[in-house]
């Protein structure tokens, strides 16, 4: 869509959502929306509650920030927004919340940012919404999405290309329900420590890490608690490493330098509590202290993975670098990495000269230039 002579596009900026990831997306929308150039874009906030409502807010960025290890969530709709694919009409829905409030009363927009964490909302199903209302929006497509947030579906296309994912089994709710022993005598081989892991959720939760197999039941079950599909993984040995992509210009992928997650010694891994809440357990070190041509085989492994999956916009992908082995190895595959003020995505691009405005400028325009539909 043509703009007017200086008009300045819409921005719809997407948030909360129905995952366990809701406090972390509104601490990146707070940090988003700051960040946004208001001269240069016109920013509509809505929130997403943890009950799938969509809900038109008068945003504050103070009032969605992490403050004192607490996350903030997305207020109970006094009005709800109702969608309908390709019309932008108001859609028949049972409501007691009074007047219906549809997409077309918040007027046009030129682009969306969906800063979801998660499934229903990093997992393909906001993207493949989108498509269907032809609205651009910043960031992977449906199947990237999809594709990305399903760890196992991760390794199964990074291996077809040639890339390292580590050992892994997959266990589905009717595997564990019928026959619990077979499952367990299939991840017998992988060996211990594992790591027990829902196979669709980010931001760490629902990890365990087991170094006994009379523990691994017990993991399986807890990770079950959020996604009943669970991928259990081989440790991987080494540091852990984190390299930033943009979509190129040119068709190419543009990789950052890799960053490493310092952790204190007394902390066993990075899980969620120790990534959001615990800012003295963690330092962001950037650029990674590592061996060049290892630094070098990280980039280049991104860029392939980021083209693997079929990434546009950004991604970030993490690795475990083990410098005694000379091993490089991808862990996963991040489509809407975090944002928060100590986020490693934001931090990765400041250092290679882009500051997070810089960096909002380039992912809106990206989507702006963008096609929906087939691609």
């Amino acid at each position: 869509m043509a703009l007017a002579e200086n008009q300045k596009p819409r921005v719809l900026v997407l948030f909360g959502g129905e995952s366990g990831e809701h406090g972390i997306s509104c601490a990146t929308a707070a940090a988003v929306v700051e960040a946004i150039n208001p001269e240069r874009y016109e920013v509509v906030t809505v929130g997403i509650t943890a009950q799938g409502q969509w809900v038109p807010l008068d945003f504050s960025s103070e009032q969605f920030q992490i403050r004192e290890g607490k996350v903030a969530s997305v207020p109970p709709a006094k009005r709800q927004l109702f969608l309908a694919p390709g019309t932008g009409k108001a859609i028949s829905l049972p409501t007691q919340l009074g007047s219906e409030f549809s997409l077309a009363d918040l007027g046009t927009f030129d682009v969306v940012f969906p800063l979801l964490h998660g499934p229903f909302g990093e997992d393909g199903t906001v993207q493949g919404l989108l498509e269907m209302m032809h609205l651009p929006y910043v960031g992977c497509g449906v199947l990237a999405s999809a594709a990305a947030m399903d760890k196992p579906t991760t390794k199964v296309l990074l291996h077809q290309a040639g890339l390292p994912a580590g050992k892994w089994e997959t266990v589905s709710a009717a595997q564990w329900q019928q026959d619990r022993f077979s499952v367990l005598k299939r991840l017998a081989p992988l060996g211990m420590p594992v790591f027990v892991k829902p196979a669709r959720a980010g931001s760490s939760l629902g990890i365990s890490k087991v170094n006994s197999a009379d523990a691994l039941e017990e993991a399986i079950e807890r990770a079950q608690q959020i996604d009943p599909k669970v991928i259990v993984e081989a440790e991987l040995t080494g540091l852990e490493i984190e390299c930033a992509v943009l979509q190129g210009r040119d068709g190419r992928a543009r990789t950052s330098e890799p960053g490493r997650i310092a952790m204190r010694s007394d902390v066993d891994f990075y899980d969620y509590q120790t990534k959001y809440f615990a800012e003295d357990a963690v330092a962001l070190e950037i650029p990674a202290q590592i061996p060049a041509h290892l630094a070098s085989q990280v980039r280049d492994f991104a860029g392939k993975a980021f083209e693997a999956l079929g990434c546009e916009g950004l991604a970030r992908v993490d690795f475990f670098v083990d410098t005694a082995k000379d091993q490089v190895v991808i862990n996963e595959v991040n489509t809407m990495p975090g944002f928060t003020p100590f986020s490693m995505y934001p931090k990765l691009w400041e250092y290679m000269g882009v500051d997070y405005p810089q960096l909002m400028e380039e992912l809106i325009s990206l989507a702006l230039t963008r096609p929906v539909g087939l691609r």
